[in-house]
């Protein structure tokens, strides 16, 4: 056995680099602060051109790391030390929501900013969210901040539709979904609640079913109402120019059918968009005792069209409503009612079941006395004639 030693090893001083991955890195908000407020004073006082910096930096900077420094920084101009008061040693901006104008255009400016960033934490986005719809309901802030949520980004990381809920909720709890409606239509956002998913998945059924699952079946209605208005619109619009185009009045019924079936249009909402059609497609003559001789004329050039989508008893109904309503709204027509009535009698548009049925009990309150009066001869005559008894007498 040896006596010598065992050597010990020894440090050699080397060091071993270490790998990026390994690298932890350093929690600075001070050094985050220097860069946004930096950049915040640069960009001036444009909203625009602020919002296009905080998204183009978001690539950059660890939103989601700093969010509490990102949103003292927007609120206060800086990061907050304890007590409240801004750090004396750190240089601060001018462009914050505590150095703003205090008016309400400003002030909406400002919320569609802090809205417009995805740097928040899931539970701080949350809370925004909540307060959000807090002062959406008691009109303190208008309901166009809603725009940020279209920003591309939002509504591709899903950040968007997620917001909308709990704001949605929030502002639901404070008041019932006509006022919201009343809010979002009052700024053109009613028609956009779409927008808040990807083109992939902006479609009726998908918006109704996350925002159903979610507890707000209350918006899932409304949207998909909306959209229901909106394509009525253009389907009308579709049909007067189809008619001011001379279409043969077999292909526009072959038309309303394929729309019908495409869109889930019951018969009687799609009574009532013909009759507006036909009576948009025409230039009426001012003179009433010449525009009763026009309307007869144009009616009965379309009464196929008319007859086509009144199979059913209401339909009928709609349809005579929908005349009274005319008739009513257009003074001209006010002593046209009773002809138009007798017309679409005539060409099996109307039967006598309906007409008696709105005589008696389903006419609207809108000229009634005058339209009842107009309508007595005829609706007797409906009671009490004898088969192939003419209505000469009582069309004058």
């Amino acid at each position: 056995m040896s006596n010598q030693r065992q050597q010990k090893p020894t440090l050699t001083g080397q060091r071993f680099k270490t790998r990026k991955r390994d690298e932890k890195e350093r929690f600075d908000p001070s050094q985050f602060q220097e860069s946004i407020v930096q950049g915040l004073n640069q960009t001036g006082t444009d909203l625009e051109a602020v919002a296009k910096f905080l998204d183009a930096s978001g690539a950059k900077l660890d939103y989601r790391r700093y969010a509490e420094t990102l949103f003292d920084i927007l609120v206060a101009g800086g990061m907050l030390a304890p007590g409240g008061t801004l750090s004396d040693d750190m240089t601060c901006t001018e462009f914050c929501l505590f150095k703003a104008q205090e008016d309400m255009e400003t002030m909406q400016a400002y919320a569609q900013l802090l809205l417009f960033l995805k740097g928040f934490t899931e539970s701080e986005r949350n809370k925004l969210a909540m307060l959000t719809g807090i002062l959406l309901a008691n009109g303190n802030i208008s309901a166009s901040i809603l725009s940020s949520l279209f920003n591309e980004n939002l509504v591709k990381e899903g950040v968007s539709p997620c917001f909308a809920v709990k704001l949605f909720k929030s502002w639901l709890s404070e008041k019932d979904i006509n006022s919201v409606a009343a809010s979002l239509r009052k700024v053109g956002m009613d028609n956009r609640l779409m927008e808040l998913f990807p083109a992939n998945k902006r479609s009726c059924e998908h918006f109704s079913k996350y925002f159903t699952d979610a507890g707000l079946k209350e918006i899932s209605d409304f949207a998909r109402n909306q959209q229901s208005i909106g394509a009525r619109k253009e389907l009308q619009k579709e049909l007067e120019d189809l008619m001011s185009c001379g279409e043969p009045l077999k292909d526009i019924i072959a038309y309303v059918r394929e729309e019908i079936k495409k869109n889930n249009i019951s018969e009687q909402t799609m009574i009532g968009l013909i009759w507006s059609s036909v009576m948009s497609s025409v230039e009426w003559n001012k003179k009433e005792e010449l525009v009763t001789e026009q309307a007869i004329k144009h009616l009965k050039q379309y009464s196929p069209l008319l007859k086509a989508f009144t199979s059913q008893g209401l339909s009928e109904l709609t349809l005579l409503l929908k005349i009274q309503e005319y008739c009513y709204d257009n003074i001209h027509f006010m002593k046209a009612f009773q002809k138009i009535v007798v017309l679409l009698y005539k060409a099996d548009v109307l039967s006598e079941e309906a007409i008696l049925k709105w005589y008696n009990e389903a006419h609207q309150a809108k000229g009634k006395s005058v339209f009842l009066e107009q309508m007595k001869k005829f609706v007797e005559w409906l009671k009490n004639a004898e088969e192939g008894k003419h209505l000469v007498s009582v069309c004058h």
